[in-house]
């Protein structure tokens, strides 16, 4: 089971406090009596799609003995125009390096992540248009992380 607190600060601040022992700092924009001192909780909802694809990339990619080096993924979210203003599509670009990076891993991983592994991409996927773009790019140093 997975745990969360949500507690109100003032106005539209709130402290999340994950059941792993971690907080974070939700807050609304000004016109929404917010302080912009925190994510929205729609970036949260985007963030972790990110972090969750990208934690099972790096992990695919170093389990086929992959040298990756870096892996960015960048997301960029439509929201309807009327409330709920759920999200209607995302597109989500992984930039990977690495040394001698076989592109064919590189978009298995991906595909992998989207289709299996991530649960994030797995409550969102039926719901909204998810489109994946895979970039490598030359390893700058060389070196690639342990």
């Amino acid at each position: 089971m997975m745990k969360s607190r949500i507690k109100w600060i003032e106005q539209a601040s709130f402290v999340a406090e994950s059941g792993s022992g971690h907080a974070v700092v939700f807050d609304g924009a000004p016109e929404h009596g917010g302080r912009n001192l925190g994510i929205r909780p729609m970036e949260a909802v985007l963030m972790g799609l990110g972090a969750c694809t990208a934690f099972d990339v790096v992990s695919i990619l170093k389990k086929s003995r992959q040298q990756v080096a870096d892996c960015v993924v960048e997301l960029e979210a439509d929201r309807a125009d009327k409330v709920p203003k759920v999200f209607t599509r995302i597109r989500m670009v992984y930039r990977l390096s690495g040394v001698d990076l076989d592109p064919s891993r590189v978009q298995r991983a991906v595909t992998l992540s989207a289709e299996k592994y991530c649960s994030a991409s797995a409550m969102l996927r039926d719901r909204i248009d998810i489109t994946h773009q895979v970039i490598i790019e030359d390893d700058p140093v060389g070196e690639t992380r342990k």
